[in-house]
């Protein structure tokens, strides 16, 4: 019987391509390693007002949807409420602490992003490609760091590639795709537009991919052309109907009108808060920055792999036959590298407002990554031929760079959307040059280590110490607990805690009790403020002023 079960074993394992298990085991590492340190990871500036959010739309719907205060809760009408929703339901019935329930619910739509990416690679270039694209997606700091607590951001990302995974699946089969690929395109669109109005991209991608299929039918007529056209859109209708439902359901605001969703994005170009934001050292308010703003956080945020592996993605379009890329693979990595860089050039173009580095263009993260994984493996197969010599130093190279960017990651962790390329000198080149944590993810510890540190100074039975912050209160609140009290008195309180980000630890002069430090750089302070006067703390005037 034992020898059966472990033959049989081996003969299902036989059927998988080496890569296939490596991917599973990538993502299974991934979802561990996530939960377990879910804890890690501070509650975000947004999350509060997120929250709310998904409390007001369900209370709309409990009262027969006349209670409207949804609708006028600072612009959060303007966005979908799924990932809220959800959280919100899963709270009321799950006994965990509310904001650990979004974490993990955040941390599982970033793995089954990374799964989403490596499908999409593997759909177009097979099992290795897919492996490489996990892996390109997992290391990435942007991603890995901010699947935590950007629970809008890394959703939205999620969703979108998911859903460009079965718009990939369906054309290959237009002008009759199946009918599972018709209904996952639809539940992960619908996923995406409850999110963000960002998603009303995909319907005009689909668009283009059936004029591009129509276009390349070899000796059709104009009118089979437009026959295939008609046929394709036809059969994608109740992928769009699925869609829409799933966007009203959780997007209240959508519902009271068509256009609303189109209106939402003209009103994204025209926001304006009073947040500064840096650029290569210097500070902008976040409607005046740069044109290049966000292209340059794109090029020094993310691991230079992607940018790599996606070149020569689209040297294989470009050069065709050394890859052996037929047509389907060229169209597939014209559209990836469509959708990366589209919504770049509309910010370029448009010079819409920035959020605070990339955080609002995560969602092109993973098609760059599929492209990565792409080209990587197209690399890969044509060196084969060269000889195994050359497709096995190539393999550790690859290998070598992945787990360098791994490494990175650790060393940073948990504040691993810290990362930065080596075009700017890592972390220690782009302090207080760049936005860094601007989420103050340090709050865990610094108020872990600010226990041990009065513990020390005052001894077992301190008493309860004041402490102000420059973050959101209910961050050091969710933390401190009643080990200490938040203070909005600056002048008064017996601490601060601050990040590095926009100087911030530099609004008050007392003095440094400890420093948080990763790959040897001060990303936040802690500042004992007892014994000294309101004029030796020395306010900054512009934190006076907050």
């Amino acid at each position: 019987m034992p020898g059966s079960f472990v033959g049989h074993l081996r003969s299902r394992l036989a059927v998988h391509d080496r890569c296939d298990l490596a991917t599973a085991l990538l993502l299974g590492t991934l979802l561990v390693v996530a939960l377990a340190t879910i804890g890690d990871y501070a509650i975000s500036n947004d999350e509060e007002v997120q929250q709310r959010y998904g409390e007001l739309i369900i209370a709309w719907y409990a009262s027969g949807f006349t209670d409207q205060t949804l609708f006028h809760f600072k612009n959060l009408y303007l966005y979908g409420g799924l990932f809220d929703i959800v959280a919100t339901l899963l709270d009321r019935v799950l006994p965990f602490d509310l904001y650990t329930v979004r974490h993990v619910l955040s941390a599982l739509t970033g793995v089954a992003g990374v799964g989403a990416t490596a499908a999409t690679a593997r759909l177009i270039a097979g099992p290795r490609a897919g492996l490489i694209a996990a892996a390109a997606l997992a290391v990435c700091g942007v991603w890995y760091g901010g699947m935590f607590n950007h629970t809008k951001d890394v959703p939205f990302a999620a969703a979108m590639i998911g859903a460009t995974y079965f718009l990939l699946r369906t054309a290959r089969d237009l002008p009759r795709p199946r009918v599972r690929d018709v209904i996952g395109f639809g539940v992960l669109l619908g996923a995406a537009l409850g999110l963000r109005a960002m998603a009303l991209l995909v319907p005009c991608y689909a668009g283009l991919v059936i004029l591009a299929q129509a276009w390349a039918l070899d000796g059709a007529t104009r009118q089979e052309r437009g026959r295939f056209v008609v046929a394709s859109l036809l059969r994608l209708l109740p992928a769009f109907a699925i869609g829409y439902a799933i966007m009203i359901a959780s997007w209240p605001w959508a519902a009271l009108d068509l256009f609303n969703p189109v209106r939402a994005i003209f009103s994204f170009a025209h926001f304006h808060y009073e947040i500064r934001t840096l650029l290569d050292g210097d500070v902008y308010l976040m409607n005046e920055v740069p044109r290049w703003y966000v292209p340059t956080y794109v090029l020094v945020k993310l691991p230079l792999l992607l940018f790599a592996g996606a070149l020569c993605a689209l040297v294989t379009v470009a050069w065709p036959r050394p890859f052996s890329a037929d047509v389907a693979r060229r169209g597939s990595v014209a559209l990836l590298a469509f959708t990366a860089a589209f919504p770049l050039l509309c910010e370029v173009a448009f010079r819409g407002p920035a959020f605070t580095g990339m955080r609002h263009f995560i969602f092109i993260v993973p098609p760059l990554a599929v492209l990565a994984g792409i080209g990587f493996d197209a690399v890969l197969a044509a060196l084969s031929r060269i000889g195994v010599a050359a497709t096995a130093t190539a393999t550790v190279v690859l290998s070598a760079a992945i787990v360098w960017n791994a490494a990175v990651l650790v060393r940073l962790h948990p504040y691993e959307y810290l990362f930065f390329s080596p075009l700017v000198g890592g972390l220690e080149g782009a302090a207080r040059r760049y936005d860094t944590d601007y989420w103050v993810n340090i709050m865990p510890e610094a108020v872990e280590r600010l226990t041990q540190y009065v513990r020390t100074t005052d001894g077992r039975a301190p008493p309860r110490h004041t402490v102000a912050v420059c973050a959101e209160r209910i961050s050091f609140e969710h933390e401190a607990g009643d080990r200490f009290a938040w203070s909005n008195q600056w002048l008064q309180a017996d601490f601060f805690i601050a990040p590095t980000h926009m100087n911030c630890d530099r609004g008050l002069k007392g003095r440094t009790a400890f420093t948080i430090k990763r790959l040897g750089v001060v990303i936040g302070v802690v500042q004992d403020l007892r014994g000294l006067t309101a004029s030796e703390r020395g306010l900054a005037p512009e934190l006076a002023r907050k």
